[in-house]
């Protein structure tokens, strides 16, 4: 095969370049006149753009160099795309195929895109490859399998390395789910910041759990997962939604494991506020419970066949709105769902209502037209907030305070409230709100009749708020001033808030010490008691304990640094992990509890996550996997996950790091054809 200048591809012309002469080829030859110029017995290639003539009896070479480089005349942008077309990738000539890379690539792919096992034995894929690789073959469906669980058990053992090694705590969330085959599973995500301040999403169980899912069973399942990563002495906290079971599960957890939890596991239990706001607007939207049904029957009806929706878009387009593929309809358990239905159908109102006179379906009255759109546009806050705390990948802890804030704001709010409706809306669910996220500690004014105890806000939260460094302690004034009936109750959570954070310092600091003791440097040899070096060592702690009583010094705590620095600017790109990343020196205890506390998730969204890919890799058409190979396909597909920016361009990923491709040698000839 030639590899001279004069066997480049054809022009971008469209010409039949096989018809020129061999040395015509080029695409150099776009820019100079076919007609050779003779020119003192010499035969030289015209400029299209300059004139200049140039000789060609030694190939192309000096063709090219004027166009790219030398020639004044031509246009920058068709300078650029000859440049272009000069360039080559040197991985076309050389590359070299590692069969263990590919094979190992396969099935990260096979793994990540949730492709079944079955479909290895496709009696096309082979052929394919061999189009572009013949000596790479294909194993079966069995092989696979196997390759893909021998993949999941080596990157847990990455993982659970990366996990014994923090210096930092983990915080848990954990849900359940029913399989297609009936079968309930826990998925169990582990969330914590690294020591480059990094925050990181695991899942690191994805297990069948046997009925009935009471709380000792949820409690044995959560303490075999820590047990089996070796991780019990590193919990923190344990987010989980608002059933019944789930608290009796932290209950057993305190009850039996608190001597390895923070503070005994005071602040153990964090309520999924995803849940909870599901729960506040559901209670919230039963008044206007009877338009909600007539609203999705209608859709329902509309939805139900071709010819009904092809009637509903006739009277759209004559409207003259746009015509609907298909029609939303809500998940009634889920209050956004059904938020965004009714969005869609004010939109289509005048047609909805067209349709079921026509149709003689039953359809909302005016009325409840107006009650239904005034609580949508009441709720659309409700959804911004339940997005924000759902975010699973980045910290969300700092913001729950003023999610709370911005809740009693909306409910409290006379602004909002402009009819009877808004106001009984938001009664209801001030009530519900009440009964989860209580500021402040209520006084049994009873005290001999048994009153339902309250649940209080999780101090943990508070913390995490508190080591916002745009917030701090004034916020917690802020917000106290805003939810306290008083001044004293003001002052009195602030100061408990302040006491949890120097009861937490405390026990950093017990943990800080605890693990510098095993890091003293050990003895270099064997000292007497008459050495010159021991002496000198028993002089030098003699003189410093002679200076501390001497010249007792004041020093201030890391509390007191931290409080008495002004706040950050709250700008819209602040990033709270990155500014304790470059204060970890200044703050090395307040720090390593932001290490902790900014782990907390607000939500059981990244477990919820998992059931989406669950139920996706056991569908109708794989139910024969077995609950240890779906819990290794579920698990692998979250760790291969690949990051992406802001513009949605995929990032470097850690996981991709350990395969590479080498470029070393030319392919054998055997290996590839190519057309000449």
């Amino acid at each position: 095969m030639s590899t001279s200048e004069g066997s480049e591809s054809a022009d971008s012309m469209g010409e039949d370049t096989s018809q020129l002469p061999r040395n015509r080829r080029s695409k150099v030859w776009e820019h100079f006149e076919q007609n050779l110029v003779d020119e003192d017995g010499v035969l030289k290639a015209m400029c299209k753009y300059c004139g200049g003539k140039l000789q060609t009896k030694f190939g192309t070479s000096s063709l090219r160099s004027h166009i790219a480089e030398s020639c004044r005349s031509i246009d920058d942008d068709c300078r650029k795309r000859f440049v272009a077309t000069m360039k080559t990738k040197s991985s076309e000539a050389l590359f070299v195929f590692d069969l263990e890379v590919c094979r190992q690539l396969m099935i990260k792919f096979c793994i990540h895109a949730e492709i079944p096992f079955l479909k290895f034995e496709d009696p096309y894929l082979q052929p394919w490859i061999d189009s572009m690789q013949p000596a790479f073959q294909l194993k079966g469906r069995h092989t696979i399998r196997d390759d893909a669980m021998k993949m999941y058990k080596g990157m847990k053992k990455d993982i659970e390395v990366e996990l014994q090694n923090l210096d930092s705590r983990i915080c848990l969330t954990s849900d359940m789910w029913t399989s297609s085959q009936s079968l309930g599973y826990m998925s169990i995500t582990a969330h914590y910041i690294n020591s480059e301040f990094n925050y990181k999403k695991k899942i690191i169980s994805f297990r069948e759990v046997k009925y009935p899912h009471t709380g000792y069973a949820i409690e044995e399942a959560i303490v075999g997962c820590l047990t089996e990563w070796d991780i019990r002495g590193k919990l923190f906290t344990l987010t989980l939604d608002n059933a019944s079971n789930n608290t009796n599960a932290c209950d057993e957890l305190i009850k039996y494991h608190k001597h390895e939890l923070l503070l005994e596991g005071k602040h153990l239990h964090v309520r999924c506020c995803a849940h909870i706001l599901n729960i506040l607007v559901q209670d919230g939207m039963k008044i206007i419970h009877g338009a909600i049904y007539k609203i999705r029957e209608l859709l329902k009806h509309v939805d139900s066949s071709a010819a009904r929706l092809q009637d509903f878009n006739t009277i759209a387009i004559g409207m003259g709105l746009t015509s609907k593929k298909g029609i939303y309809i809500d998940v009634p358990n889920r209050w956004n769902s059904t938020w965004k239905m009714l969005v869609e159908a004010f939109t289509y109102k005048s047609v909805l209502t067209s349709y079921a006179s026509r149709k003689m379906e039953d359809s909302p009255s005016e009325e409840e037209w107006k009650k239904a759109e005034a609580i949508c546009d009441f709720l659309k806050a409700f959804e911004e907030l339940t997005l924000t705390v759902s975010a699973h990948r980045k910290p969300t802890a700092h913001k729950f305070l003023p999610v709370v804030l911005c809740i009693r704001h909306a409910l409290n709010d006379p602004g909002w409230q402009t009819c009877d409706v808004l106001k009984e809306l938001a009664a209801v669910m001030q009530t519900k709100l009440d009964k989860y996220w209580d500021p402040e500690e209520k006084e049994n004014a009873e005290p001999n009749r048994r009153r339902k105890k309250e649940i209080e806000l999780n101090f943990a939260l508070v913390i995490a708020t508190f080591l916002d460094p745009r917030r701090k302690e004034d916020y917690l004034d802020f917000f106290y001033g805003k939810v306290s009936t008083n001044e004293e109750q003001i002052s009195k959570q602030i100061d408990i808030a302040l006491d949890w954070v120097r009861k937490y310092i405390k026990e950093y600091e017990l943990l800080a010490t605890t693990s510098t003791q095993f890091l003293t440097p050990p003895s270099q040899g064997d000292t007497n008691i008459g050495s010159p070096i021991a002496g000198k060592r028993k002089l030098e702690q003699e003189f410093a304990q002679y200076k501390s009583r001497r010249r007792p010094r004041v020093h201030k705590s890391e509390l007191d640094t931290y409080l008495e620095e002004a706040s950050e600017e709250d700008t819209p790109d602040f990033d709270v992990l990155s500014w304790w990343k470059r204060r970890a020196k200044s703050f090395p205890i307040l720090s390593a509890m932001a290490h902790d506390f900014l782990a907390i998730p607000l939500s059981t969204v990244a477990s919820e996550s998992a059931f989406s890919s669950g139920g996706r890799i056991l569908g109708d058409t794989r139910s024969s996997l077995t609950p240890e190979m779906l819990q290794a396909l579920v698990c692998a597909k979250d760790w291969l996950f690949i990051p992406k920016n802001d513009e949605g361009v995929v990032l470097t990923c850690d996981n991709m790091s350990t395969v590479h491709c080498q470029v070393e040698i030319t392919i054998p000839t055997a290996c590839v054809s190519i057309n000449l």
